[in-house]
């Protein structure tokens, strides 16, 4: 691990920096074909609307992937994340309009852990609207 981060340095209610994670239907091409998850709903727009969904939607293995970054970018060690769980809430739906989806991530710590180690929570929305529920990493710091 490599992160300059203090845990001392560190306090409940710290927030990290925002990110907003553009997604386009490129990159879900390029998701499917790194992950294996060819799934026609990530990439058929009008099967996806058949069974009920409003539009191609991203994978949630990539939404969860890219809420991470908050926290990566933030400790500077991809390495220095212990624990990572989410729940799926709600899909980010990615319409072919030249524009796409917008993920927004924010992140705040709150709780300090034992031996340097701080909770992170996590919020990630897109539309408006909440995409991931629970979301919480845990961080260990030097």
């Amino acid at each position: 691990m490599t992160t300059n981060l203090k845990f001392t340095d560190v306090e409940v209610g710290t927030k990290l920096p925002a990110l907003s994670v553009p997604i386009q239907r490129l990159n879900l091409i390029k998701y499917a074909g790194a992950s294996g998850d060819f799934n026609i709903i990530h990439w058929n727009e009008r099967f996806a609307t058949s069974v009920g969904l409003p539009n191609v939607i991203a994978h949630g293995m990539f939404t969860m992937g890219a809420a991470i970054r908050v926290v990566t970018d933030w400790v500077g060690d991809p390495g220095a994340v212990v624990e990572y769980g989410v729940r799926f809430t709600r899909p980010v739906p990615v319409p072919d309009d030249g524009i796409g989806a917008l993920l927004e991530i924010s992140g705040e710590v709150t709780e300090l852990l034992d031996a340097g180690r701080v909770r992170v929570t996590l919020t990630a929305s897109s539309s408006g609207q909440t995409v991931l529920g629970k979301a919480q990493a845990v961080v260990q710091l030097a």
